[in-house]
């Protein structure tokens, strides 16, 4: 199990690419900074290889404006829930 935290935005398509080929069955993928406007219902296309284990950063989303636009199979997660992530993952990767 793996938690994978992604700051890029959804225009970044080689990174989306590179992370969807090493993302495994029981890992989860946390959208931070730029990724949560590939949270948007209108670009929810970029996660569909990540079959609905995706969460966004309250934070990062309420900062952006984007907190009324998220696709509903994303989950909305705060820094409690981000901290919940860590420690529930064995390892944890950065797309940076």
């Amino acid at each position: 199990m793996m938690l994978h935290l992604l700051n890029r935005s959804p225009r970044s398509t080689a990174t989306y690419q590179d992370l969807s080929e090493a993302f495994g069955a029981d890992d989860h993928l946390l959208l931070i900074e730029d990724a949560c406007y590939a949270a948007q219902a209108s670009a929810s296309a970029a996660l569909e290889p990540f079959g609905g284990r995706v969460s966004v950063l309250q934070e990062d989303l309420v900062s952006r404006g984007l907190a009324e636009r998220i696709d509903p199979s994303v989950g909305v997660i705060d820094m409690n829930g981000f901290l919940a992530l860590t420690e529930t993952h064995e390892r944890c990767v950065s797309w940076f």
